[in-house]
């Protein structure tokens, strides 16, 4: 297991989308790694198919992809999964080839689908953070999707009953995504830290990562 205040430093966040991950990942990056967002490295793979219908922008990624009940969803979320497979294939390759190399790297919420073998060389790279939602937090996320979503990958979770709207289908199933990928976050992570414990002000880099070294000891 990787320790997080080693040198050098690699970290990977993980968590469903609005938990902090770009904040924390521009904070951390003030120690002076590189902080790499696997949304750039996909909007890039998808930039002619996303150009193409005037699209930008991870809002415009989310747009490209359509609500889960259009016709070109299905196709759409795997072309996003194959981008982010490559992304993080390219993380790690470099990671793999200068062990000197630190990084902190800001995941998507549906890194736990990239496959075993990659998340196996993940935890095997990086100390693994999954900043975790409280059941309230999670309420907020949902809201946050139904009036402002990012990409998210359903993987069949989007279940429509007769009669329902796609917005209330949405509310309906979304808890249950959430839980089911909270038990892969756990899994994959090698420390889980609240998010409402990072909420001070006065919280750092520093802070961010003694917290972290903090968790590790208590779960060894």
């Amino acid at each position: 297991m990787a320790d997080p205040i080693s040198s050098p430093l690699r970290v990977a966040l993980i968590g469903m989308s609005g938990t902090g991950k770009t904040f924390w990942s521009k904070r951390l990056a003030q120690t002076g790694c590189t902080a790499i967002c696997c949304d750039d490295g996909i909007e890039q793979r998808l930039r002619a198919g996303l150009e193409a219908g005037g699209y930008a922008g991870i809002k415009g990624v989310a747009s490209w992809m359509g609500w889960p009940d259009s016709p070109t969803y299905a196709q759409r979320e795997a072309e996003y999964l194959a981008a982010e497979i490559a992304t993080l294939d390219e993380v790690l390759s470099e990671l793999e080839s200068d062990p000197r190399r630190q990084m902190i790297l800001d995941t998507t919420g549906s890194v736990i689908y990239t496959g075993g073998n990659h998340l196996l060389r993940l935890r095997r790279r990086m100390t693994i953070v999954y900043l975790a939602a409280s059941a309230a937090e999670e309420q907020l996320l949902i809201e946050r999707y139904l009036t402002d979503p990012k990409p998210v990958l359903w993987r069949g979770a989007f279940q429509p009953k007769q009669g329902e709207t796609p917005r209330e289908t949405v509310a309906r199933c979304y808890p249950a995504l959430i839980a089911a990928r909270r038990q892969s976050y756990e899994a994959l992570a090698h420390v889980t830290v609240p998010v409402a414990d990072l909420r001070a002000a006065t919280l750092d880099a520093a802070a961010f990562l003694a917290n972290v070294s903090a968790r590790q000891e208590q779960n060894k």
